[in-house]
This record gives structure tokens, sequence and C-alpha cells, in this order.
């Protein structure tokens, strides 16, 4: 699908079907769409609210779901103190609800789909969520790339999808999960108790059978800065590397 394609996408309402909290700080919506569309893992959504006197706040959301055509889209969605579009959810939003969406968008931060080389995954809080998408895409294509997600949390409870993710990792011995926790000592001997840098993304890429060919990093501007540094230090091509940021 090409972005003039996907920016020509309409507005549809969605009902909320279920509500999962996920993390202290992270919702999963569950959306029953009214005109159900195929979706690239990595794609996103725009989300517009409507108050009664004609106001409207409009934000991004990334998708969660794999690829299907089964008309429930997954968006997981942290409570921002001052944002204008997520504490209505968390705080407002309820089963049978309808809200405006549209979607899906991006070309450019995409699984690489019949990809055979290795794939880096580097995310943060909510950043999690394209990279989730990419790695339940993988499991529904049966793909046995080797795959590596870093991904960095204050605590154990701030690992978003934390259950499923190590379930794929029990099974899946192409697939490779180290955490990065920056408020308390990991539980695990594998992961670290530190922000990544360059040496955390060097030592994940050692657990690769070989250099990534694809890079994907997804959090704050901070977040992606600093995780991008880390990986061109750690003497990854700037030119499999791509990011995606969010905001407020």
């Amino acid at each position: 699908m090409t972005d003039g394609a996907v920016q020509a996408a309409p507005w549809q309402k969605a009902v909320i079907d279920r509500v999962l909290q996920q993390t202290p700080a992270i919702k999963s919506f569950f959306f029953r769409l009214r005109t159900p569309f195929t979706h690239v893992a990595g794609q996103h959504v725009d989300v517009r609210l409507t108050a009664p006197d004609g106001y409207t706040a409009m934000r991004s959301y990334s998708i969660a779901s794999p690829t299907n055509d089964t008309g429930v889209l997954e968006l997981a969605i942290e409570r921002l103190p001052d944002g204008e579009v997520s504490p209505f959810f968390h705080d407002v939003a309820a089963v049978g609800d309808e809200i405006e969406l549209r979607g899906p968008l991006g070309g450019h931060f995409l699984w690489p789909g019949q990809a055979a080389e290795p794939i880096l995954l580097i995310g943060a809080g909510s950043g999690l969520v394209p990279l989730m998408a990419m790695i339940r895409q993988r499991r529904e294509m049966a793909q046995t790339v080797p795959t590596a997600l870093l991904l960095s949390a204050r605590t154990a409870r701030d690992v978003l999808f934390s259950d499923e993710l190590q379930v794929i990792e029990l099974n899946d011995p192409a697939f490779v999960l180290t955490l990065a926790i920056t408020r308390e000592s990991p539980r695990r001997a594998t992961d670290f108790a530190r922000r990544i840098d360059s040496a955390v993304v060097q030592e994940v890429i050692g657990r690769l059978p070989r250099t990534p060919a694809h890079v994907f990093v997804c959090g704050s501007n901070g977040f992606v800065n600093k995780a991008t540094d880390g990986a061109l230090l750690a003497g990854l091509d700037a030119a499999v590397i791509k990011t995606e940021r969010y905001g407020g």
C-alpha cells in the first residue's frame, strides 16, 4: 500500500469490544471496525474524539494486532497525564462506546515480510506496540527469521505484553527477549539493570546468529535518539535502522 493510498483512508466508527489493563499505565482497547481493513505490522491509525461543543482532538496510535481479517483491532494506549486523548480512554471510555478512527496509515516502519536475515527490535514503554505487532505477525506467518527484542522498562510491572513475550521466547528458539530494567534489579540473568546504550545493543546483537539486516526502534523522542546512537556506536549501518517516535 502506498503512502498516498493510506492517507486517503476514510474515517469510520468503531465500537470498543473489550478493555484489558496491561500495565499500571497502559490499557489495551479492542475495537470492532464497521469497515474491516487489512494492515501491515508497524502501521497505525488516527483516533478522533469530538466534544459536545464540537471541539476535536486527534492522536495516532500504533496497531498492536497482527495482520488479520477479524475486524477487531487492538490499540495499547498509555495514559499520559497531560494528554488530551489518552485520559479519556483510561478514565471515561467503556465497552460499547463508539469512537472514530481511520487507517491503516504509514508506509515506512513496516515488518519486512519474507525477511530471511536477522531482525533487531528496540523499544521502550508503549513504543513496544508496533514491534509487538511485528512479533505477532512473524508468529502468524510461521516465520523462523532470527529476531531479537531489546525492551526498556522502569520495572518488571511496566513491561507491556510480558507474559506473551516470555511464552514466545520459551517456545521459539529463533526469538530472543532482552529487558533493560532501569529502576529495579532484573529478575533474569540475561537482562540488564541499566538504560540501553551501545554496550547493551552490542551484547544483544551477539545473541543473534548474524548482524541484523533490519533494525526497528520505537519510543519517545529522547529514547529513540539514544537507542539509535547506541545502535550506530555498536557498529550497525544507519541504512538498516528505521525509527518511529511518539509524543503526547
